[in-house]
C-alpha cells in the first residue's frame, strides 16, 4: 500500500473513532466496514440527472457532461477497486443506496440523518 492510502485510511478511521462525521468517497465504506456504530450509504441517480448537476454545479466545459461522467466514474472505480479488492458500486457493500435523481439531495441528506439517528 502506499503512504497517501494508508495516510488517508488512518484519518478517515480517526474521524470515526472522534466523533459523528460524513465522508464521501475515498473507500470510506470499505475502510470502517467493521466499525459498529457506521452507517454505509452509496447515493446514485440517472446518467440524465447527472449530468444535469454536473452543468449546474461545475458549469459547461468543452468535453460533454456524459464524458465527464464516464471519465470520473472510471477513476472512481479504478481507485476502489484499487485498494479495496471489491467491486465499486455493488449494492452489497452497504447498507442503504439512495436516488438522489428521484428524491433528491435534501431527501438524501434527511434519510441518512433519521437512519443514523435511529441506529445510535
Amino acid at each position: 500500500m502506499d503512504k497517501i492510502w494508508l495516510a488517508q485510511k488512518k484519518v478517515i478511521t480517526d474521524l470515526a473513532k472522534k466523533e459523528p462525521c460524513v465522508i464521501v468517497g475515498r473507500c470510506a465504506d470499505y475502510i470502517l466496514r467493521n466499525t459498529a456504530d457506521c452507517l454505509t450509504v452509496f447515493i446514485h441517480a440517472s446518467d440524465e440527472k447527472r449530468a444535469e448537476r454536473i452543468v449546474s454545479v461545475y458549469g459547461q466545459r468543452e468535453e460533454s457532461p456524459a464524458q465527464r461522467l464516464h471519465d470520473k466514474d472510471n477513476k472512481r472505480r479504478a481507485y476502489y477497486e484499487l485498494y479495496t479488492d471489491t467491486q465499486w458500486g455493488v449494492v452489497d457493500n452497504y447498507e442503504i443506496c439512495l436516488d438522489s435523481g428521484k428524491i433528491g439531495i435534501d431527501c438524501c441528506v434527511n434519510i441518512i440523518v433519521d437512519l443514523y439517528k435511529n441506529k445510535a
